[in-house]
């Protein structure tokens, strides 16, 4: 046990940048150049990152093709999104016990299986359990990848590093809706599925030929082995508690009209519960010398406590209005999946240009500059986005949401450089895990904030609206008059009875509504834009980064 305690004691230090142990003076490097490492690991994170998107367009011939209804059908979705948020912030402890290369080879190996037994399920029970199944194995692939691209680059080239990364993680649910209703109109939904197999085999060959642990790893693998660290079973449960209860919290929240139902107050009881009993835990088991599953001395860190508050709020702006957008095309302006999915996918490739560029400034620019200019962009692009009405044009459409994927391009691959400044090398898996998390937790919150204030915005304006839709508005009167005659009606008499009346008046309501959810989507986006300028003040906090870290003041 003591060559564990001397793991972890030794980052609340302030001598960590001058550790005189060699692999800290003389870090470790890969014998495979770092590119092909990279291209290696970021396929398998694409497909997963990919597959947490794909699946939303398909919900409707899923639950048809399964004898489901659209409310049951959901479950495909929330399954896996609380099988990803339990193991996402535990791979870095996994790691210890088995490696981070076969952790992430095993995660590679279930999800590929997982994928081809959901496309395989007959029923909608088995379905949703190999989604769960799915979940685990897709949980583990991010933060590995992060973790290894962070060993196997010196700091000064993380940013291009994290910049293939970047292209995974923000790319992948941009490409996700287009290509799903592609597949699902073309095709049969099982196919969404069964797509993800044989980049899973490409993924582990690779994996095995190139991919090698380095030896920090190694040497946690081998106390682990003598006995040195002990799997903590109280641990996993809280962890799986919390995060389990609060993804299920976040994504059915809405629909069960929240807090009126006595499930999601008990699920939301047992998520404080669990947390608060956690973090105890977790902070016991530091004090008695103990691996803890989540590192939380991390958070004694400003720049890694900021960057994860930032990592939040992308999450909760790009998978927010990811979903925002097709929706709001598809309800009131009538573009198909696909089509609603094409709108994305123009921004999805201007990324794919911007994060070389953001790469490469990231080793030449303050990072806190990058941020600054990202979160304005954002700002400014949700406050534009905020002069769309129903008339709007698919051409002005895919420009608004290029102008904000300009902005969030500038946001993912610095805040990952500054979250790992002054880490130990030995500490990259726990950075990474718990990044991720934040990316994760924020992306179901947006979510789950646009679907409630949505509904509920719309109920308010709906309701100042009809005020309106009385005999005694002359404006209103004449309005069913007009349309009385085009129905079919006589324009003279009163215009509230006789043949026309009623779909007269049925086409104004439709209207109405129609005008009172484009007010709600207008509502959500400034909401958001208040939500990201609010970011800008924290970047004074971040602590002035090296201007040319060396190797050791990575680690």
């Amino acid at each position: 046990m003591a060559a564990t305690t001397l793991e972890l004691p030794a980052q609340l230090s302030g001598a960590e940048a001058h550790d005189p142990h060699p692999a800290v003076e003389k870090p470790w490097r890969p014998r495979i150049n770092p590119w092909i490492i990279a291209m290696t690991v970021t396929l398998a994170t694409f497909m997963e990152v990919l597959d947490s998107s794909i699946a939303n367009v398909a919900l409707p011939h899923i639950a048809g093709g399964l004898g489901a209804t659209q409310d049951e059908a959901t479950w495909v979705l929330t399954a896996y999104l609380v099988a990803n948020a339990i193991i996402l912030p535990a791979g870095a402890y996994m790691t210890t016990f088995i490696g981070r290369k076969k952790f992430y080879m095993i995660c590679v190996a279930l999800f590929g299986i997982s994928s081809a037994l959901c496309g395989f399920a007959p029923s909608l029970p088995i379905l949703i359990f190999c989604r769960v199944l799915q979940g685990v194995g897709g949980g583990g692939l991010a933060p590995s990848e992060q973790a290894i691209l962070a060993d196997t680059f010196p700091p000064e080239k993380r940013g291009q590093a994290f910049a293939m990364y970047g292209l995974a993680v923000v790319c992948a649910p941009a490409i996700g809706p287009t290509l799903g209703g592609y597949i699902t109109d073309n095709f049969d939904w099982r196919w969404i599925f069964f797509l993800n197999v044989p980049i899973c085999l490409l993924s582990l060959f690779l994996t095995s030929r190139i991919v090698e642990d380095p030896p920090y790893v190694q040497k946690q693998v081998a106390i682990s082995q003598k006995g040195g660290i002990k799997l903590d079973f109280l641990g996993f449960g809280l962890l799986g508690l919390t995060f389990g209860s609060l993804e299920f919290v976040l994504d059915k929240g809405q629909e069960d009209d929240w807090f009126s139902s006595h499930l999601i107050a008990f699920f939301t009881v047992a998520c404080i519960v669990a947390f608060v009993v956690m973090i105890w835990w977790e902070l016991k088991q530091l004090r008695e010398g103990h691996r803890p599953i989540l590192n939380l001395t991390l958070f004694k860190r400003r720049n890694f406590s900021i960057s994860f508050l930032l990592m939040f709020v992308l999450g909760f702006s790009l998978y927010g209005t990811t979903i925002l957008i097709p929706q709001l095309v598809q309800t009131l302006l009538g573009y198909t999946a696909e089509l609603a999915g094409l709108v994305l996918s123009p921004a999805g490739l201007m990324m794919m240009c911007m994060m070389p560029v953001v790469g490469f400034l990231s080793s030449k620019v303050d990072p806190r500059k990058l941020i600054a200019y990202g979160f304005i962009m954002l700002t400014v692009s949700l406050v534009t986005m905020h002069t769309m009405d129903l008339s709007i044009s698919y051409g002005r459409l895919v420009f608004l949401r290029c102008f904000q994927a300009s902005g969030l391009a500038f946001l993912f691959i610095p805040i990952n450089t500054i979250a790992y400044i002054g880490v130990k090398q030995s500490e990259n898996n726990d950075v990474s895990g718990l990044t991720n998390l934040a990316r994760n937790i924020g992306g179901s919150c947006g979510t789950a904030f646009m679907a409630t204030m949505l509904t509920r915005r719309t109920a308010a304006h709906e309701n100042n609206m009809v005020r309106n839709l009385t005999t005694g508005n002359p404006a209103f009167m004449n309005q069913v008059a007009t349309l009385k005659g085009m129905f079919g009606g006589h324009t003279s008499g009163n215009p509230m009875v006789g043949s026309g009346s009623h779909s007269a008046q049925a086409y104004i309501y439709n209207q109405l509504h129609r005008q009172a959810a484009m007010l709600g989507y207008l509502d959500v986006i400034q909401y958001m834009s208040i939500f990201c300028a609010c970011m800008i003040p924290l970047l004074f906090f971040i602590p002035r980064p090296p201007k040319h870290a060396s190797p050791s003041a990575g680690h």
